[in-house]
């Protein structure tokens, strides 16, 4: 079997390959011996790398999945009778097959009625009203973001003040999907630490970002971190060779690669969504990120789908990778184009 490289997928993000400046961080650092489990000190300089990047002092913890950083860090807020509020859209709610509850013992989803891909103050507070109190059910006790969004939206920083402020006030933490957090900052034009402002946990996505796997547990308030070491080891997810979870992270945020390359992620999406839009039957959400999720005559999803990768479901996903390139968006959107006009 061979890798397909002349025949770009829009299908997710996760389909790119490994940035060169990971490679090449690999051949730096991956010889020789050191200590295991995170003991060394590559490990060490990644988890000041994050903290220096966000500028905040936290407590870093490094997974192979974005399930597994979701699930555990829900578990070490979660007792099994909490709750956790979030967007239908929730990736822990459509794709993480109860990892969230599995992990907590018990501890269940609680979505609420937006169907946006964010979560709104007045959805909050319905919830939070609706069975205050009531022995009966679930008690909420997270309030979990994503940013950006399952459907290609970003939260404004306000927005984030907003949901932050209710769900602190009501006795919430709060969690954040950060599974495309580079393309949120990139988007928002801030420095990262603006972006989890009010943030308890992280799950800070590097998969996505151009690495081949390693994604960060951040938590902010770090006392919610207390024995979370022992909580990823009994979940598998503690790596002997915990350094190649470390380097990428070394060789995306020391340099400032992260930006470069959410830059190109996020200005491809752009690109499509300019090429396309004019185009008879096509209709596109709003492109804050970098992914672009459209509508389009259901006779054209088939015949598109035979030249390129990418999930159809309510809308025709498209996702910019680190690595997408202008000539991939217009090849692309000439297919959308030429199907469109029959």
């Amino acid at each position: 079997m061979t890798i397909d490289a002349a025949n770009p997928h829009f299908g997710s993000d996760n389909y790119a390959g490994v940035c060169p400046e990971v490679l090449d961080a690999f051949r730096e650092h991956g010889g020789g011996h050191c200590a295991a489990y995170g003991d060394d000190p590559l490990t060490k300089r990644a988890c000041d790398a994050i903290r220096a990047w966000f500028d905040r002092d936290c407590e870093v913890f490094f997974v192979f999945s974005g399930t597994a950083a979701n699930s555990l860090a829900l578990a070490s807020i979660c007792q099994s009778y909490h709750a956790i509020i979030c967007s239908p859209k929730a990736h822990l709610e459509e794709d993480e097959c109860n990892a969230p509850a599995f992990f907590s013992n018990g501890a269940r989803l609680l979505p609420t009625n937006d169907t946006e891909g964010k979560v709104t103050p007045a959805e909050l507070t319905r919830l939070l009203r609706a069975r205050e109190g009531d022995i009966h059910f679930s008690k909420s006790r997270v309030l979990s973001i994503t940013q950006a969004t399952e459907l290609g939206s970003v939260y404004s920083r306000d927005e984030l003040r907003t949901l932050c402020d209710l769900a602190h006030d009501a006795d919430l933490m709060v969690h954040m999907d950060g599974a495309r957090f580079v393309n949120a900052v990139v988007s928002l034009d801030v420095h990262p630490k603006e972006v989890v402002e009010g943030i308890d946990v992280l799950s800070f996505g590097g998969t996505k970002m151009g690495m081949p796997l390693s994604e960060a547990v951040v938590f902010f308030n770090r006392k919610l971190a207390e024995d979370f070491e022992y909580r990823r080891k009994q979940a598998g997810q503690l790596a002997s060779k915990m350094r190649f979870l470390a380097i990428p992270w070394i060789a995306m945020l020391e340099d400032d690669t992260w930006r470069r390359y959410a830059r190109n992620a996020n200005a491809r999406a752009q690109q499509l969504a300019a090429r396309v839009r004019a185009i008879p039957g096509i209709n596109i959400r709003p492109v804050e990120a970098n992914g672009v999720f459209l509508t389009m005559p259901p006779a054209m999803v088939e015949p598109l789908r035979r030249l390129w990768k990418f999930y159809p479901s309510e809308h025709v996903r498209f996702m910019c990778a680190w690595d997408t390139t202008s000539e991939d968006v217009e090849a692309l959107a000439a297919d959308i184009e030429r199907l469109a006009n029959g």
